[in-house]
């Protein structure tokens, strides 16, 4: 078995022992498959967390107390060697991740979230590095700004992008617990780079036809974007409910090196705790620019098919982002709640 066939079975191992365990035995679970030493990179408000008991107390025994029914389930598994990182202890380190939605009942509180006893669906993205056999590190973002759409208690506008349930790859099947072809690992991994170091990295702050994203998305991208953006269902409105918007907020945008840039079969993967720089100068989702020079925080998986991305599923930690523009967007939640009177 190869390096990369072992980890996507370790982490499929961790993962379904975590599913399985009740709240109380989430720090046995964690321990059992994660080193004293193991960072966790989540997005606010919980941030860096170190260690099993750590990542169990903070995240795991509350998310599973307020959702006792909760069930995951995976639309994209994929692993590989990235051909990015940030530090050397990371160079040319192994990666699993994988995407898709927590579901369940929410009958008690998280993070200020009230138990409104009503079915919800957390999109997750979580991307898990390797030293040698052992899992050292987790990037995870979870979609806190849809899932308080989903409750009641929207902390930013309407998006501009379709509001529905995000779907596994169409005609394909993202779970690949096989080994994938090679040579159309390494083809997905050289589109990937140029675009998104030659593409999006070429925007001349003034012309969107400067990126030549029609090289890299089909006419009909189906494009699924975070809470607050929601999903473009192609190329067209990817560029006008989006990309406009974006680039008029922040036009100096920049990828900067990534932690992890990955390809398997079909399937790129890439993440970065602050892997875009921007500077907010343009309006955005309401807010006047405050001149903030922001980190980005995000997660993406794409599908190719032939020489072109087909579908793009899009992880921004938004309160994060706003968070750098002086705006607490659980604090807008909490308000919204407490006006209600619902019990957090």
């Amino acid at each position: 078995m190869t390096q990369n066939q072992a980890n996507k079975a370790a982490v499929q191992a961790f993962w379904a022992a975590m599913d399985a365990a009740a709240p109380d035995e989430m720090g046995p679970v964690l321990a059992r498959y994660l080193p004293d030493e193991f960072v966790f990179k989540g997005p606010e408000p919980i941030g860096t967390l170190t260690g099993p008991d750590e990542l169990a107390a903070a995240l795991w025994q509350p998310l599973k107390s307020a959702i006792p029914n909760m069930r995951r389930q995976t639309h994209l598994f994929c692993g590989g060697q990235s051909i990015d990182h940030v530090g050397e202890a990371a160079k040319d380190a192994f990666w699993v991740c994988g995407t898709g939605y927590l579901t369940g009942v929410q009958t008690g509180s998280f993070l200020g979230t009230p138990g409104v006893n009503q079915q919800v669906r957390i999109r997750w993205g979580e991307f898990i590095r390797f030293d040698g056999d052992t899992m050292v590190e987790a990037q995870v973002i979870l979609d806190f700004v849809d899932w308080f759409d989903q409750i009641g208690l929207p902390a930013l506008p309407k998006p501009r992008g379709a509001l529905h349930v995000y779907p596994a790859p169409t005609a394909y099947d993202g779970i690949l617990t096989a080994q994938q072809d090679t040579e159309e690992t390494a083809e997905t991994l050289r589109i990937g780079h140029d675009f998104i170091y030659g593409g999006l990295n070429a925007f001349d702050e003034n012309d969107l036809s400067s990126m030549g994203m029609a090289k890299y998305f089909h006419p009909n991208v189906k494009w699924y974007g975070p809470g607050g953006i929601g999903a473009c269902l192609s190329l067209t409105e990817f560029e006008t409910l989006h990309q406009q918007p974006w680039l008029v907020a922040f036009p100096d945008r920049k990828v900067l090196g990534l932690e992890s840039l990955f390809a398997e079969g079909r399937i790129l993967a890439g993440s970065g705790v602050a892997g875009v720089r921007a500077t907010h100068t343009g309006p955005y989702l309401g807010e006047a620019p405050t001149q903030a020079v922001l980190d980005v925080s995000g997660l993406d998986f794409w599908v190719r098919s032939g020489d072109v991305f087909t579908e793009n599923w899009v992880f921004v930690d938004m309160v994060h982002l706003f968070q750098q523009m002086g705006r607490d967007l659980f604090a807008r939640m909490a308000q919204q709640r407490d006006a209600k009177g619902l019990r957090a």
